[in-house]
C-alpha cells in the first residue's frame, strides 16, 4: 500500500500512469490465487484417493486388514490393557467374555494379547525375511541379466542347486541344526526364497536387457550399475513388488509351520503358529484359544492376496491385454 501510495502521487500528472500503475502492482503486489487453481495438497490428496479407488472394494478390504495387522505388530502391544498382560493365571481355555474377548489359552493367559503380541514375530520376521530374499533374488538377477555370459549361467545354476532342496526339509534342517532364534528363522526363510525371486526377475529383465534404449544406454557408455538400477529395474519394479507379497505369504506359512512343529518362535514368546500348537488341546471343544491365531493368519495370507489380485492399473492392464 505504500508503495502504491507514492507511485499514484508521482504520476498524478503523468498521461501513462494508470498503465504504469498496473504494470508495478502486477510486479510487486501478491497475487492471489487463480480461482480454478489447485492447490498441491489438494492434487496430492485427489492422487492418493484415485490411487486406492483403483484398488475396488475387495482390494480396499485386503488393504485394510492388512494395514490392520501391520499396526497391530507395530503399536499394539503398547496398547494393550496393563492388567490383562500382567495377568498371570485365570481360568484355563476360558470361553469369550466381556473380560477376555478372545478366552484364555492353555495357562490361563488372555489370548486377545497374545494374538497381538504374537503379530510382532508372524509379521515383522516375515516381512524382514521377505524383504531380504526378494532384495536379494533382484540384484543377482539385475546382475545376471545386465552381464550374461558366465556369470549368468553360474547364479542360475547355482541357485537352481538351492531350489532342488526340499524348502521344508532344508529349514528343518537348518533350524534343528544352528537353534532356532530370530536371526536364524530370517535367514531360513530369506535363503530359501531367493531362488524363487530370481528367477522371476531375471525372466523380467532379461526381456527388458534386450530392447532398445538399453542398447543405446551401453553404446553411450553407461556402467554395468546403470544399466541394472535405471534402465532395467523401473521397468519390472510392478511385478517384483506383486511377488513379493506372494513371497510374503509364503514366508508367513513357512513360520507358522515350523513354529507349529516347535522349531519356531520359543517359549515364553510366541508368533500364532506357536499360539496353534499350544492349545491344540482346545479344538474339540471349538475353544477361541486355537480358532483365533488360526484365523489371524488366514486372514493375514487372504489380505495379501486381495491386495495383489486388486493393485492398481493390473485391471486395466489386463483387459487391454485381453
Amino acid at each position: 500500500m505504500f508503495a502504491e501510495f507514492w507511485l499514484t502521487r508521482a504520476c498524478a500528472t503523468a498521461d501513462a500512469c494508470p498503465i504504469t500503475l498496473e504494470i508495478f502492482l502486477m510486479h510487486t503486489l501478491p497475487s492471489s490465487p487463480t480461482p480454478g487453481a489447485t492447490p498441491l495438497a489438494a492434487k496430492g490428496r485427489s492422487r492418493a484417493l484415485r490411487w486406492l479407488g483403483g484398488f475396488g472394494f475387495t482390494g480396499l478390504v485386503g488393504l485394510g486388514v492388512l494395514l490392520f495387522w501391520l499396526l497391530a505388530a507395530l503399536v499394539g502391544p503398547a496398547l494393550l490393557p496393563r492388567h490383562l498382560v500382567d495377568l498371570q493365571a485365570s481360568v484355563v481355555y476360558a470361553p469369550i467374555d466381556a473380560q477376555h474377548w478372545l478366552g484364555t489359552d492353555y495357562l490361563g493367559r488372555d489370548m486377545l494379547v497374545r494374538v497381538v503380541q504374537g503379530a510382532r514375530y508372524t509379521v515383522g520376521v516375515a516381512l524382514v525375511a521377505t524383504l531380504i530374499a526378494c532384495s536379494t533374488g533382484t540384484l543377482l538377477a539385475l546382475l545376471a541379466a545386465a552381464t550374461g555370459s558366465w556369470l549368468d549361467a553360474f547364479i542360475s545354476r547355482l541357485l537352481d542347486t538351492l531350489t532342488s532342496i526340499p524348502s521344508k526339509m532344508f529349514a528343518l534342517v537348518l533350524v534343528a541344526g544352528f537353534g532356532s532364534s530370530i536371526g536364524m528363522l530370517v535367514f531360513t526363510a530369506a535363503l530359501l526364497y531367493v531362488p524363487g525371486a530370481f528367477r522371476i526377475a531375471r525372466s523380467l529383465a532379461v526381456n527388458i536387457n534386450a530392447l532398445d534404449y538399453v542398447t543405446v544406454a551401453r553404446t553411450r557408455g553407461e556402467g554395468t550399475l546403470y544399466i541394472m538400477l535405471r534402465e532395467i529395474l523401473p521397468n519390472i519394479i510392478g511385478p517384483i513388488l506383486a511377488d513379493m507379497g506372494l513371497r510374503f505369504v509364503y514366508v508367513v506359512l513357512l513360520l507358522a509351520s515350523l513354529s507349529f512343529l516347535g522349531l519356531g518362535i520359543q517359549p515364553p514368546e510366541a508368533d500364532w503358529g506357536s499360539l496353534v500348537r499350544e492349545n491344540v488341546g482346545a479344538l474339540p471343544d471349538g475353544s477361541a484359544a486355537v480358532i483365533a491365531p488360526a484365523l489371524a493368519i488366514a486372514s493375514l495370507t487372504i489380505a495379501v492376496n486381495l491386495v495383489i489380485d486388486n493393485l492398481p492399473g493390473r485391471a486395466a492392464h489386463e483387459r487391454k491385454g485381453g
